[in-house]
């Protein structure tokens, strides 16, 4: 009827204490018992409801999640790893130590040999987790693709490696996010972009070398499923902002989507109170998608200036998507695992039922994946 989780360790906690109170008012010497005071009674009664209610709260902010139901062929398998790179420092940790990463698979489980399946690498939220889009892993997995999702640590809200060590996003780099505007302080901003995308951009190399070069054995039975010809990248916010950048670095991502994301990597310098962008041609097809966030502020923020020119040179390779009725975090698996928190995030309710949204933005990515990877093979 239930499923046994974080929501309700607190109600079972308090199911217990106030357990143990009935047994001990229960069993205690009669002299102990108090004489039946009125007032007393309706306090009680008045804080036993306000510790259910509070204990209640996680289960009201997260009631059961529940990814969308897969329309591919392929039944999907999972894995998870942590990977440590031992080329770079771990530069939000006061001792000296490598970076560590925590990956996550999911791919279709194939009956046959000779299937290869082109690899998605997705990249999450500046608060987002490593499971942020999982209805959509699962639905490009069950289409023949294999999905490698990235958690960032310190970048995420938490991440929990192999030996089961939860590492909480770094304080000071919320603070930069809640500091951030290129209104106030551009080259403030400027120095920020600078700075995260150094470490998203690494995090993703390293990623895709460990498993482009078969560096990892762990790795050998998902290796076999890919096609190392056939690769996109896909990232949500800051995390969309790092997938616009891999190509600007290297020579192997063949198609990229940004959900709601500006191309922060593009931005290379502030002159007299304006950016100066990257004066080169994006090099490979890259769809846009956009929800009631960021569409009537496009114009309005300096540093989506780039995302307002592609939108006026659409092209068979440029593809920019609006899709009304919901706000940002509803692009993400938040408002399945919690309609109240993304509710309150996105300032009101959503006008599409959420999981009506999200299909269409899944469906929307898997239809322009397929195009570049799967149009030749049908």
């Amino acid at each position: 009827m239930i499923q046994w989780d974080f929501r309700w360790y607190s109600p079972a906690i308090l199911i217990l204490i106030l357990a143990f109170l009935g047994l001990w008012a229960i069993l205690k010497p009669k002299k102990m018992h108090d004489q039946f005071n009125p007032k007393k009674f309706v306090l009680k009664a008045i804080l036993i409801l306000l510790l259910v209610l509070v204990a209640m709260i996680p289960a009201i902010l997260f009631p059961r999640y529940e990814p969308i139901a897969t329309t591919g062929p392929y039944p999907i398998e999972t894995a998870k790893f942590t990977l440590v790179d031992q080329s770079r420092d771990e530069l939000f940790t006061p001792i000296q130590d490598y970076r560590q990463l925590e990956v996550a698979f999911w791919f279709p489980k194939s009956n046959s040999n000779d299937e290869a399946f082109p690899l998605i690498i997705f990249s999450h939220g500046g608060l987002g987790t490593f499971t942020s889009n999982e209805s959509l892993y699962l639905e490009l997995a069950s289409h023949g693709y294999v999905v490698c999702s990235i958690g960032h640590p310190y970048h995420a809200l938490w991440t929990k490696d192999e030996k089961g060590s939860v590492t909480w996003v770094d304080m000071d780099y919320f603070r930069e996010l809640q500091e951030e505007d290129p209104e106030k302080n551009m080259v403030q901003s400027f120095n920020y972009y600078q700075k995260w995308m150094k470490i998203r951009t690494d995090d993703i190399n390293f990623v895709l070398d460990t498993i482009l070069d078969k560096a990892d054995t762990r790795f050998e039975k998902i290796d076999t499923w890919i096609d190392v010809d056939r690769i996109g990248l896909i990232g949500h916010s800051l995390g969309g902002s790092a997938a616009l950048a891999m190509p600007r670095l290297r020579d192997d991502i063949d198609a990229v989507i940004a959900l709601e994301s500006p191309f922060l990597y593009d931005i290379v310098g502030v002159e007299y109170d304006e950016f100066i962008w990257l004066d080169e041609e994006y090099p490979i097809p890259v769809l846009n998608i956009y929800s009631d966030s960021s569409w009537e502020n496009l114009t309005k923020w300096p540093q989506y200036a780039q995302n307002v020119v592609m939108l006026a040179e659409s092209t068979d390779d440029i593809s920019n998507l609006y899709f009304s009725g919901a706000g940002h975090f509803s692009l993400t698996d938040l408002s399945l695992a919690s309609p109240v928190i993304t509710k309150q995030l996105e300032g009101g309710k959503a006008s599409v039922e959420y999981r009506t949204y999200l299909r269409t933005v899944n469906d929307a990515v898997l239809e322009f994946f397929n195009r570049y990877f799967k149009q030749d093979l049908n």
